[in-house]
């Protein structure tokens, strides 16, 4: 494969992800849903833009500090199977879930503290204040390396990572113009059948992942 096609594939692997995984119902998708049709589009479409970079920076961190070293030896089985299990605990997580909490009901630590005074701030520290955020992009962006669709070169993890943001952006920003212009509310019925949705997909890439790691170690030992 060409360096050219490489970092196609590796766009359209940050693209794709950064969209899937914004759906999932969290602090941002929340504030956007309670916020945007009170104090309008521009408010939301601020709230995703700091949310979108925060996301960047953690997955900027998974790839460049820890997604090679998990691509190794006894550590990438591991770390292989680390994954299934967190793909499978999200998933389940996700799938079992009874309500959505309210949008004051995601407010960390950090934000209560802090207290940001400006929807892009709001959307950064909600992201920042999930943690749990990075050991999630550590998992996917080392999957992503195992796979071949992100090579191990400068060029190829910042064009995903630049990818995370526009799918994360374009998420929110669609979110926010259907909330606070197209003025479509989601009922909860809906949002919970948006999580439970997410925990199935998780649940379905998980088991796809465990065979392939029985095939793996099928292959390794004979």
């Amino acid at each position: 494969m060409s360096d050219f096609s490489s970092i196609i594939v590796a766009a359209l692997t940050g693209l794709i992800s950064g969209l899937l995984l914004s759906i999932p119902i969290g602090p941002v998708n929340l504030t956007i849903m309670s916020e945007g049709g009170r104090r309008g589009f521009q408010f939301a479409f601020l709230v995703g833009l700091g949310a979108s970079i925060m996301e960047a920076i953690y997955c900027s961190i998974a790839f460049t500090g820890f997604a090679s070293f998990f691509t190794q030896g006894m550590v990438k089985t591991a770390m292989e199977i680390f994954s299934f299990g967190f793909m499978m605990f999200l998933g389940t997580k996700f799938l079992m879930v009874k309500s959505v909490p309210g949008n004051g009901g995601y407010k960390s630590r950090l934000e209560k503290k802090y207290e940001p005074h400006s929807a892009f701030m709001t959307g950064f520290m909600r992201t920042l204040g999930n943690p749990g955020l990075l050991l999630f992009w550590i998992v996917v962006s080392a999957n992503f390396m195992w796979h071949g669709w992100v090579q191990p070169r400068l060029g190829d993890k910042a064009a995903c990572i630049l990818c995370v943001a526009l799918g994360t952006c374009l998420w929110f920003s669609g979110l926010s113009y259907a909330i606070s212009v197209g003025g479509r509310k989601m009922s909860d019925k809906t949002l919970l059948r948006i999580e439970r949705g997410s925990g199935a997909a998780l649940l379905g890439l998980g088991i796809i992942h465990g065979f392939q790691i029985v095939i793996e170690l099928t292959r390794s030992h004979k």
